[in-house]
């Protein structure tokens, strides 16, 4: 008959590992952030803007590059860290942070419009109407002096 194990045949019980996740909620603080800025009242204000389906976010850049090649080489930029961001953003109702969006397009300059199109033909005015006989057009009918015929 085999045997059953006993309490105290039984080996203390290690805990599982924990499992990575390779997308966590909360990601881990980027450290110090290339943040967009706006010539404000009193010095400097940071840019929010929005997501591609409408939502408000702060936008940071890891490098001073990526800032310069998504928003170009004039846009002022102050280092922050996230959670300074996030507590400056946070009092506007914006809860998201946007670190390198790459779904971002590249500055392209607006396409030349070429030559402008000759104008089009002024339209000449509609002839007047017919002046309006007086009466009915059946006292039109009877009546000679109405239709233009003498009696």
């Amino acid at each position: 008959m085999p045997r059953t194990p006993h309490a105290d045949d039984r080996t203390a019980a290690t805990p599982a590992p924990e499992p990575v996740d390779p997308d966590p909620v909360e990601p881990a603080p980027a450290g110090r952030l290339c943040v967009p800025v706006r010539p404000g009242g009193h010095g400097v204000t940071t840019r929010l803007y929005r997501t591609p389906v409408g939502a408000r976010t702060a936008v940071a850049f890891t490098t001073p590059e990526r800032l310069r090649a998504t928003l170009g080489t004039e846009q002022p930029w102050i280092p922050l860290s996230e959670a300074a961001l996030r507590a400056l953003a946070h009092p506007l109702g914006v809860h998201t942070l946007t670190v390198d969006p790459v779904l971002t397009a590249p500055f392209t300059p607006a396409p030349d419009p070429g030559p402008e199109p000759a104008p089009l033909p002024t339209p000449t005015p509609d002839p007047a109407p017919a002046p309006t006989r007086p009466g009915t057009p059946c006292a039109r009918r009877f009546d000679p002096a109405a239709r233009g015929t003498a009696a």
